[in-house]
């Protein structure tokens, strides 16, 4: 059976081995406007408020672990007044890749793992979409054991580090999200986390091809049509048919840049009669045709880039 957040995380192929340690003590504050880059935040002791430009204030405990896969505008915060402070707090590196805010004298209150995500996959905006906007995990025993083991390995110099703590953040990344969708509001994992509505993405992503309508899913699910429209909509934040474009859209991109299908072949797997009504739907959905998306994608390969020179140096908060 196909695992709809398994076909999601392994398409989005997270890379969240860029990770820094940050020290607060006393009172301090950060602010961070980033490009939308995905960032996460684990921390290991103390509490911090996060303020995130759209959402309510958010208190961060020990133990808790949070991603953000899309950011933008962000604060992280003491949670001692900070009306005082004339600008934003400067982290300054006291060991290598480990900073400290706020007091730089005081027994550090709160200490975090924090870093950028990097999304390999070219289909990375779809798929984010996909998502919620903000990951909140907490009280997760297994969570926390696996943040423990990537500061473990972090701080340590043994043989195979960085293989090592790139696995670690990508199960803590699945797992993050694994226990995050009953309490999101909507998204694919609130989705899956309702056992009709995920009846429908399950069929979705396991036949993709299928002429898929509202009446067909919604038999799939057990529900009357109007009761699976409105509870689909409201739990994955998006109707049936455009999550269906969306996913078909995330496929259809990805065997166009493998380049080993013809136009017409890639059009029967992802649901379309022919390759003319595809390169329609394709079109109104990318702004240009399969062909010239896949043209587009073959130049920018030639020759291969490097992954890591996506890394750009990053302060204590990215």
């Amino acid at each position: 059976m196909t695992d709809p957040l398994t076909q999601v995380v392994g398409l989005l192929q997270p890379d969240l081995s860029f990770a820094k340690f940050v020290e607060a003590a006393g009172t301090w504050r950060v602010r961070r406007v980033g490009d939308g880059r995905a960032f996460f935040f684990a921390a290991l002791e103390g509490s911090v408020q996060l303020d995130i430009a759209g959402h309510a204030p958010v208190l961060i405990e020990g133990g808790d672990f949070v991603l953000i896969p899309a950011a933008y505008d962000f604060t992280s915060s003491s949670m001692t007044d900070v009306p005082s402070l004339i600008g934003d707090s400067l982290p300054v590196e006291i060991r290598p890749n480990v900073f400290r805010l706020g007091d730089q004298l005081g027994e550090p209150s709160v200490r975090m793992l924090v870093g950028s995500c990097a999304f390999a996959s070219a289909d990375a905006g779809l798929l984010v979409s996909l998502l919620p906007s903000m990951v909140h995990a907490r009280g997760e025993p297994r969570l926390t054991t696996l943040i423990q083991l990537a500061v473990e390995e972090s701080r340590g110099e043994r043989a195979g580090r960085e293989v090592v703590l790139a696995r670690l953040m990508e199960v803590l990344f699945i797992e993050a999200l694994r226990s995050s969708g009953p309490h999101r509001s909507s998204g694919v994992l609130r989705g899956l986390s309702d056992e009709k509505v995920a009846a429908a993405i399950r069929a979705i992503h396991e036949q993709p091809s299928v002429a898929w309508d509202v009446p067909t899913l919604a038999k799939t699910a057990a529900m009357s049509r109007s009761a699976f429209f409105e509870r689909f909509r409201r739990t994955v934040g998006m109707a049936p048919m455009e999550y269906l474009l969306h996913w078909r859209i995330v496929l259809a991109k990805r065997s166009l840049e493998e380049g080993k299908l013809a136009a017409t072949e890639i059009a029967r797997r992802v649901g379309y009669s022919s390759a003319s009504t595809f390169s329609v739907a394709f079109s109104r959905h990318v702004g240009v045709t399969p062909t010239m998306y896949a043209r587009r994608k073959l130049l920018e390969n030639e020759p291969a880039s490097d992954p890591l020179s996506q890394h750009e140096p990053m302060s204590a908060f990215g």
